[in-house]
């Protein structure tokens, strides 16, 4: 399994802050988990389309990157991008 958290504005516009999915071979990458949640259509598809504004990940409570591997058993969390001043 894999846990996704969803944080903040993602929260609100997906309506769950997370779930657990069935660990699928064909996610080797946080990219690659973006897609399959985009495929979903809907709010998903606007969430997570390709060329919007991607919410920034974390694997494990470590900042990861697109390319960043996922696998079973672990915790991906995604947030909105955050400013400061």
């Amino acid at each position: 399994m894999i846990r996704v958290l969803y944080f903040a504005r993602l929260r609100e516009t997906l309506g769950m802050a997370e779930e657990s999915l069935e660990a699928n071979p064909r996610w080797g990458s946080v990219a690659d988990l973006i897609a399959a949640l985009a495929a979903r259509g809907g709010i998903w598809a606007e969430a997570f389309a390709p060329g919007a504004t991607l919410p920034l990940c974390a694997v494990n409570q470590t900042m990861a990157r697109p390319d960043s591997a996922i696998g079973d058993g672990d915790e991906v969390g995604f947030f909105p991008p955050v400013t400061g001043g």
